[in-house]
């Protein structure tokens, strides 16, 4: 997209989600101003829908957060603090699809497989948001991945089917906008599979390494949109 009076629109709902999002305590200056960055990246590689992507995985991610926050918070859930969110938290959930972005603008003739990488990344970002906060909630039965013994809901790479199946409906909300917006075809199928490959991902090495602390949660998010992208996009290269 050049830069014209097209980026006109774009910049002011980017600049209005700096605003709200500080304003309502969602997010600190910095990392606003990192969320807006990605998407400006996001904006001129993927157009609209590179921007609406990273929207809904927000909205969908604060939401998840504050649904019943007080039982998470009961089951001392890393990620029910209720605080705003860090620069390093938003890089750690959509630096890896900013990076596709970037490389798109650089290299043309990668630009359908970074698109492919943002919306796995969002994908993955999404499943594993929603089977982590809603799957403390509605989880019935929960196991550690590494290990598949019973084990305390909230804890690192534990897991249940209920949460499992949720983020597997995120993946689906992520899939169907990409969809909307390049076509429907095998792309939608690899980014249901490649948000399922991040979320159980992000749980496994929650299990081996963020609970011995040799992994932070923000790495291990990085790590896991990272997975669901190349996951994406050594699928389309074996595929087409």
């Amino acid at each position: 997209m050049p830069i014209t009076t097209g980026l006109i629109l774009p910049l002011i709902i980017i600049t209005a989600g700096i605003v709200l999002s500080v304003v309502f305590k969602k997010l600190t200056l910095l990392a606003s101003l990192t969320g807006s960055l990605c998407a400006l990246l996001l904006m001129l590689s993927a157009g609209y829908t590179g921007l609406v992507l990273m929207t809904v995985f927000f909205l969908i991610g604060t939401l998840a957060t504050a649904w019943q926050k007080e039982k998470k918070q009961r089951l001392k859930a890393a990620e029910a603090d209720g605080g705003q969110r860090k620069a390093g938290q938003v890089l750690a959930n959509a630096g890896v699809a900013a990076i596709a972005a970037a490389l798109g603008l650089l290299f043309p003739s990668l630009t359908n497989l970074c698109h492919l990488m943002i919306g796995a990344c969002f994908a993955a970002a999404t499943a594993d948001t929603l089977a982590s906060e809603l799957g403390m909630v509605y989880g019935r039965r929960f196991i550690n991945i590494s290990t598949f013994k019973t084990d305390q809901a909230g804890l690192d790479g534990v897991i249940s089917l209920e949460g499992t199946l949720i983020g597997f409906a995120g993946s689906v909300v992520i899939a169907s906008i990409y969809a909307t917006g390049f076509g429907f075809g095998r792309h939608f199928f690899i980014l249901l599979l490649a948000g399922t490959v991040g979320n159980l991902t992000d749980s496994m090495l929650g299990a081996l390494l963020e609970r011995k602390g040799l992994l932070q949660n923000d790495a291990v998010n990085f790590l896991n949109t990272l997975a669901a992208s190349l996951f994406a996009v050594v699928a389309e290269l074996l595929i087409r």
